[in-house]
C-alpha cells in the first residue's frame, strides 16, 4: 500500500543561506527562493513566501543563525546586541503565531547560555546554526509523533474536513493536521478529505490541495460556504485543523473560516480537533481574548492572483485569524499526547512534560 510521506522540502540551510519553496506560486510553480541575510528571511516571512506557524518558528531560528553567522562583531556583547536587532526585526514580521516567538526565545536563550559558559565569539554562531537544524529536525518528529497520537481518531471509511494549509508546507515536514491524515493512510485507513479553498490567501486550494495530490490521498476542493452543507450530509466524520497558538485555556487561534466551521461541525455532531505542537502552546495567554489577530493587505480581499474582483474604493477588513473557544473543540493532539477537556489542565500537564515548552 502506497504509504504518504510529506517529504516536500519547505526549509532547509544551506550554505548559501535559507533555501524555502515560494508558497505564493503554488501550485502553477514549484520555485525556490534562496535567502542569503536575516533581512530575506524576515520579508520572506512577511510576504508569506513561508508560513504556517511551525515554519515560521523555523525559519526565524534559521534567520537568527544567519545573521550570527555573517556579523562583524568584535565581541560577546557586540554579538549580544546584534543579535537582540536581528530578534526585534524578526518578531516584528507576524504577531499571531506564537511559534514564532518560542523560536526566536529559544534562540536567545541558548546565546545567554553560551555567553554564560565563556564561549568566543567565533563558537557561537556555530553553535547557534547547530540549534536552528536541530529545531527543523525536532520539528518534522514532533510531527510525525502527533500524527500517530491523532490517527486513531479518524474513522475508516468516512471524510475528514481540514481548513486551511496545516501539511509540510506549514512545517518542517510531514505536517500537524495533514499529519494526522497521512498517518491516519498509513495505518491502512480507507479515507478522503475535504480540503475548504481558505480565502483569501487559497491556502486550501493552492497548498493542502497541491500536497494531498502529491501523496496520492482522495481529495475534493470545496469553496468555504459549502462547508455546513457537507458537515450536515453525515459523510464528515471528523474535521482536524491546525493552529497558530493556542491559549491556556484552550481557545484556539487558526486561519480565518476556523470559528465557523467549529461552530457548524459542533451543531452537527461532528468531533472537531486540533493538531499542533506543545510549541504552539501558549501558557501566558489566559483565553483567545489575550492572542493578537493579524491584519492582512485589503489586496488579498479585492483581488486574486493580481485580477481585481471588488470596485475600486470599497471598504475592507482582512484579518487572517480567528479564535475558535475551547468548548467547540474535541481534543488537542500533540507530539506528547492528546489533551481533553478540562484544557487548563491538560494542557500544563503536557507542557510540563515536553522537553522545550515554551
Amino acid at each position: 500500500m502506497f504509504a504518504p510521506n510529506g517529504n516536500v522540502k519547505t526549509i532547509e540551510w544551506t550554505a548559501e543561506g535559507v533555501r524555502l519553496i515560494d508558497q505564493r506560486l503554488l501550485p502553477q510553480r514549484e520555485e525556490y527562493r534562496l535567502c542569503r541575510t536575516h533581512h530575506d528571511v524576515a520579508e520572506a516571512i512577511r510576504t508569506m513566501v513561508v508560513r504556517g506557524a511551525p515554519a515560521i518558528g523555523v525559519a526565524a531560528a534559521m534567520g537568527i543563525a544567519l545573521g550570527a553567522r555573517q556579523s562583524h562583531a568584535a565581541g560577546v556583547p557586540e554579538l549580544r546586541a546584534e543579535i537582540t536587532r536581528i530578534c526585534d526585526e524578526l518578531g516584528a514580521t507576524r504577531p499571531t503565531a506564537v511559534n514564532l516567538f518560542w523560536a526566536i526565545g529559544r534562540m536567545k536563550a541558548l546565546f545567554e547560555d553560551l555567553a554564560a559558559a565563556g564561549a568566543g565569539i567565533d563558537a557561537i554562531p556555530a553553535r547557534l546554526e547547530l540549534e536552528a537544524r536541530n529545531m527543523k529536525d525536532e520539528d518534522v518528529a514532533a510531527n510525525r509523533a502527533l500524527g500517530d497520537f491523532g490517527a486513531p481518531f479518524v474513522p475508516a471509511g468516512k471524510t475528514v474536513m481540514t481548513v486551511c494549509n496545516a501539511g509540510a508546507l506549514a512545517t518542517a515536514g510531514y505536517g500537524t493536521a495533514l499529519g494526522v491524515i497521512r498517518s491516519a493512510v498509513r495505518e491502512g485507513k480507507n479515507i478522503d478529505v475535504l480540503a475548504l479553498e481558505t480565502r483569501p490567501f487559497l491556502q486550501g486550494a493552492r497548498l493542502t490541495a497541491w500536497e494531498l495530490q502529491k501523496d496520492q490521498i482522495p481529495t475534493t476542493l470545496i469553496t468555504d460556504n459549502m462547508a455546513g452543507h457537507f458537515l450536515h450530509s453525515g459523510e464528515v466524520g471528523c474535521v482536524v485543523v491546525g493552529a497558530d497558538r493556542i491559549a491556556a485555556n484552550g481557545d484556539v487561534a487558526n486561519k480565518i473560516g476556523t470559528y465557523s466551521v467549529a461552530v457548524l461541525a459542533k451543531e452537527n455532531g461532528v468531533p472537531f480537533y486540533v493538531a499542533a505542537p506543545l510549541s504552539t502552546v501558549d501558557l501566558n495567554a489566559a483565553s483567545g481574548e489575550a492572542i493578537p489577530i493579524e491584519q492582512r493587505p485589503e489586496e488579498e480581499v479585492t483581488s486574486i492572483q493580481g485580477v481585481r474582483i471588488a470596485p475600486a474604493g470599497i471598504a475592507v477588513r482582512n484579518p487572517a485569524f480567528d479564535v475558535t473557544p475551547h468548548a467547540y473543540v474535541t481534543a488537542i493532539v500533540t507530539e506528547r499526547g492528546v489533551a481533553e477537556p478540562p484544557y487548563g489542565q491538560s494542557l500544563r500537564r503536557l507542557k510540563g512534560t515536553a522537553a522545550n515548552p515554551a
